[in-house]
């Protein structure tokens, strides 16, 4: 592989992670773009018993040929410098500007909506059930207790199995996936600005999540292109109806309601408001609009691709 080759592909793997920090933005849309996603998906698909078999045997070279496994550390190194990146620019946003960075999240959602919709070919009974059943669950989550943030070790293998898998999936966000499961913030943003100050602390959350994030894409793979095969618009309305469904977890303009179990305190449902019409509510559209454009430009240049 050229030096030109491996830089691009280190930059479309820091795309890729940008998106995935950013809960409505694909990082399968940006592969979408960057034109390395059938590649991507292939590559991932080739972790199968003979490339156990080539590994174990000391065969590495034919096992890099066989994994494409140059092309997938430079998207990986890529997806690791962004992330770590934006997680420390995130971090000071929802300390400092909660509701902006809220508002951002809630355009970049709003408009995945419709992207996501957009790509059922056919609605019918099937369909229609579907995008309904989704929005009923996502609601239920809503306004019932909050999935609360969750340290456990098995838990964590699921959230990165979960997040990983919905990552490569163009219109699905795995950031937002991992927000509903209450552990965004813990796996995106605090285990990351750990990794200098308390990095036992942090591989702690991060080694779990990427067992389940590696085990996660293998297996899903498979199992995407099958479901994709013979139920890809009830699936595709499915996760439309379940987005829809949670628009309220992103809402701005809300405050928690915490309880105190023991010396713990856990989020146990939220308190919705309407905004004050006020600068700092203009500043909030502009950036719900901020986030609205980010799809569409992004959606629009996977159009062209």
């Amino acid at each position: 592989m050229k030096s030109k080759e491996i830089i691009a592909n280190i930059l479309k793997g820091m795309g890729m992670g940008a998106a995935n920090v950013i809960p409505g933005v694909s990082g399968g849309t940006i592969a979408l773009i960057t034109g390395i996603f059938e590649r991507l998906v292939n590559s991932i698909k080739s972790f199968n018993l003979t490339a156990v078999k080539l590994f174990f045997t000391g065969k590495f070279k034919e096992f890099a040929k066989h994994t494409d496994f140059r092309f997938l550390c430079c998207v990986a190194v890529g997806i690791a410098i962004a992330i770590i990146s934006v997680a420390k620019i995130f971090d000071y946003l929802f300390v400092n500007y909660p509701i902006y960075i809220w508002s951002f999240f809630f355009g970049l959602i709003l408009a995945s909506i419709f992207y996501v919709g957009a790509t059922i070919s056919k609605w019918n009974a099937g369909t229609v059930f579907s995008f309904i059943l989704g929005a009923g669950i996502a609601l239920l989550i809503a306004f019932g207790t909050p999935a609360a943030e969750n340290r456990n070790f098995f838990y964590l293998i699921l959230c990165g199995a979960v997040g990983a898998c919905s990552m490569i999936l163009p219109g699905l966000s795995g950031s937002f996936v991992l927000l509903l499961m209450g552990d965004y913030k813990l796996v995106m943003i605090d285990s990351i600005n750990m990794l200098t100050s308390q990095p036992l602390e942090a591989f702690k959350v991060l080694v779990p999540v990427v067992i389940g994030a590696v085990f996660g894409l293998i297996g899903f793979s498979y199992v995407l292109s099958w479901v994709f095969n013979r139920f890809r618009n009830q699936t595709i309305a499915l996760l439309t109806g379940f987005i829809l469904g949670s628009m309220p977890i992103i809402w701005p303009w809300k405050t928690s309601k915490v309880q105190l179990f023991g010396d713990v305190e856990r989020v146990i449902g939220y308190n919705w408001q309407l905004p004050t019409i006020n600068p700092d509510f203009f500043i909030a559209l502009m950036c719900i609009v901020a986030g609205i454009a980010i799809i569409v430009l992004t959606e629009s240049l996977a159009k062209k691709k």
